[in-house]
């Protein structure tokens, strides 16, 4: 789809939410996460800043929409990473464009890697000859982000700050505690962008359904499994996992076990621990699927089953229902906000289970202490089990319904 397209799908849902505001940005009515600001005129570039990972992109996506419905004529391209153009590129919607970032310290990158001065010198020099009307932060607290934003050349810039990060021409402070989905929509209505949707959606590429229904069955249920997270305390035991799908198994469910390259290892000791050497119905595709074949797998999904992790975020956006373990801290930032298709089990741990060192503080305000410890070890498999076999129940009701 070609981007004047993408700009006459949006403009289709613009006209849709137009009572939202007033012509220069006020709320009428509908949703709102603050106060819109009057919209900037002659808007007809966009640049959007998130770099990070699979859920760092998700929870920005109803930010961009927003910002696509606000601005109907304008191009919206995200600064973002490699990974968000292998699974947006050629998808319909906001953004219409990925410029994959240089290895920026802090921005996409450690903040202690060597920047590539001449690559980053490039890009910026490309982005200002490109004239973005308007720039969006929404990567961060802005210490390493908004100089980054700023030297774009935008006419207009908005995004988040601490107090010791450089302004933006409009700006909001940066609080750690708050849903990524929620900042971001806050964020865009300093642009005058109300929200379209409070929830991140991705539409499947017609590979991606014929992919999806070879995998579904009439039979059985299809349950998948994702174990692995970025930061290792977020992880489930892998024994509980292990519970959960053999107890599933057992039920004449078929379970799939899925990540990427660092999963590996954490699936095939589920695998084990789940007796998948005797049971036919639990396979293990770990470190096998490119990322669009993850996403028709969990797109074919009854239910997936998982931590607070990239695939989780993505099979929620693809509309499967799941099932989750969440350290409490982290579902405030990344939970999902129904809980009708979605069921959040949350660790209540408030100190580091080796050191006793508060955690509820780690963010920009605090460094985290070096144990990488399992922080929501105390979910026990009975709730999370109940409910993967209520909400699979659900699911297959609904798909034969």
């Amino acid at each position: 789809m070609t981007a004047s397209a993408h700009r006459a799908a949006d403009s289709a849902t613009a006209t849709a939410s137009a009572t939202a505001t007033t012509a220069d940005g006020q709320p009428i009515s509908g949703p709102v996460i603050a106060p819109l600001s009057p919209r900037f005129p002659g808007v007809r570039r966009i640049a959007v800043l998130r770099a990070g990972g699979l859920g760092d992109l998700l929870f920005a996506m109803p930010a961009m929409q927003a910002l696509a419905a606000a601005y109907p004529e304008a191009e919206v391209t995200l600064l973002g990473t490699a990974l968000a153009e292998r699974l947006l590129e050629g998808r319909p919607g906001a953004p219409h464009r990925i410029r994959v970032l240089p290895s920026v310290p802090g921005v996409g990158a450690s903040p202690e890697t060597d920047a590539d001065e001449q690559a980053i010198a490039a890009f910026l020099a490309e982005c200002r000859a490109e004239g973005f009307d308007l720039a969006v932060q929404v990567h961060g607290g802005g210490r390493f982000s908004n100089p980054f934003l700023r030297a774009l050349g935008a006419r207009h810039t908005v995004g988040t700050r601490t107090p010791d990060a450089a302004d933006l021409e409009r700006s909001l402070e940066y609080v750690y505690y708050q849903h990524e989905v929620l900042r971001a929509l806050e964020v865009v209505a300093l642009a005058g962008a109300a929200p379209v949707s409070l929830e991140p959606t991705i539409a499947l590429t017609p590979e991606e359904h014929d992919l999806a229904a070879r995998h579904r069955s009439d039979e059985e249920a299809l349950v998948v499994l994702h174990p692995g997270a970025t930061d290792p305390r977020r992880r489930w035991p892998t024994e509980r996992f292990a519970a959960v799908a053999a107890a599933l198994a057992a039920e004449g469910a078929r379970v799939v076990l899925v990540g990427d390259g660092e999963d590996v290892e954490l699936c095939a000791r589920i695998a084990a621990q789940a007796g998948a050497q005797e049971s036919e119905r639990i396979v293990d595709l770990s470190g096998r699927l490119t990322l669009s074949e993850l996403t028709a797998v969990l797109a074919a999904a009854d239910i997936m089953l998982g931590n607070d992790s990239g695939p989780r975020h993505l099979a929620q956006a693809v509309g499967t229902r799941t099932v989750s373990v969440f350290w409490f801290g982290n579902v405030v930032n990344a939970g999902p906000l129904g809980r009708g298709r979605h069921r959040a089990h949350l660790s209540w741990t408030t100190r580091c289970p080796v050191c006793d060192r508060d955690a509820t503080q780690v963010g920009w305000t605090a460094e985290r202490c070096e144990h990488d410890v399992s922080f929501v070890a105390d979910v026990e498999v009975g709730p999370v089990l109940e409910d993967a076999v209520r909400l699979l129940a659900d699911a297959r009701s609904s798909r034969t319904g």
